[in-house]
């Protein structure tokens, strides 16, 4: 049977989490009614966490287990969960506790009222102030201006999903806290509900200020995903386009200065600044062209639409004739 909610929760060095964890999430969609699965990812962890993740395997058939050869990171970990889910609706979450599995039927409840991605928002959080919470606030309003996607909590990993949406997502780095970001170029609608958040009981938080330039970094990936990565010349060419008309105009003018006037310009810097300018936007103007070069490379090869469908209404003949089509391309 294909369960309805598949729940991926990455774990790195989680031990004193695990049972309790289990515990919690069979307690919460055990009342739920319907079908689901509990998919651990395993990160790696070098102490008893994998152990104790055969264990719970073997006496619960709800319970898979991916292991990782070594800890890859979280993004990883969630596209390992991602690529073997079997869940209609896949939702993720930590494993530390701090997440309350509670609130997941909440969460399917207002993705079933016709969204495609729920987030969590921890209004209430239960961290540090300083190290995790300015930071966090700082991000999510610069994640919110920079993308167009304004929500209030990028960081809460405590989310649901249709199994559609997130199976199509390539993740990379430390993308995982810009999935909504890269989901919204596929027309996705998104909704965020308030969650509760609970202080950490056991273990120590594998966050901290030493990302916060991780995540800007890879904030100017995913806005150049997201803006640009079917027109990358739109990018390079204005710059390209303005240095090169500006160069012109300034050898243009010494021109001028030199047929008319009659003064010499060999040594003067506005000559070396002009001819710069050219050859910078020339630059610029062919690192666009290349590019488009790419990215038509990139999506051809991987047969990466440019559009997403969200759904079909045909008739039943239409669609009878339609497989009858697909079919005769595919002996062809």
């Amino acid at each position: 049977m294909v369960p309805d909610l598949s729940v991926v929760i990455p774990l790195y060095n989680e031990e004193p989490n695990v049972a309790e964890l289990h515990r919690e999430l069979t307690a919460a969609l055990g009342a739920w009614g319907r079908p689901y699965e509990l998919l651990f990812i395993d990160d790696g962890s070098t102490d008893g966490t994998f152990p104790l993740l055969k264990e719970l395997q073997a006496g619960d058939p709800h319970v898979r287990v991916v292991a990782l050869r070594r800890n890859f990171g979280q993004t990883a970990a969630f596209a390992a969960g991602f690529a073997h889910a079997r869940g209609r609706m896949i939702a993720t979450s930590d494993g530390d506790l701090q997440n309350d599995p509670r609130d997941l039927p909440m969460m399917v409840g207002k993705l079933e009222d016709g969204y495609d991605l729920v987030c969590g928002w921890r209004r209430a959080r239960r961290d540090p102030w300083l190290t995790r919470r300015v930071p966090s606030n700082i991000a999510n309003w610069l994640i919110s201006r920079t993308t167009g996607v304004k929500l209030h909590d990028y960081g809460c990993s405590l989310k649901v999903f249709r199994g559609e949406v997130v199976r199509s997502l390539r993740l990379y780095g430390e993308m995982h806290r810009f999935i909504p970001a890269i989901a919204s170029e596929q027309g996705v609608r998104i909704a965020e509900v308030e969650v509760n958040h609970r202080p950490r009981r056991f273990g120590t938080s594998k966050y901290g200020l030493s990302r916060t330039m991780r995540v800007v970094l890879d904030l100017f990936t995913v806005k150049f995903l997201l803006s640009y990565s079917t027109q990358p010349i739109q990018i390079f060419g204005p710059p390209g386009l303005l240095l090169g008309a500006a160069g012109l105009a300034i050898t243009g003018y010494l021109g001028y200065v030199r047929l008319f006037a009659g003064q010499a310009i060999g040594d003067r810097p506005l000559l070396l600044l002009g001819i710069l300018l050219i050859f910078a936007g020339m630059q610029f103007l062919t690192l666009g062209l290349l590019a488009e070069l790419q990215a038509r490379t990139y999506h051809e090869s991987q047969d990466k639409s440019v559009y997403a469908v969200r759904e079909i209404l045909e008739s039943e003949d239409d669609a009878a004739a339609g497989k009858t089509g697909s079919a005769v391309s595919a002996a062809r």
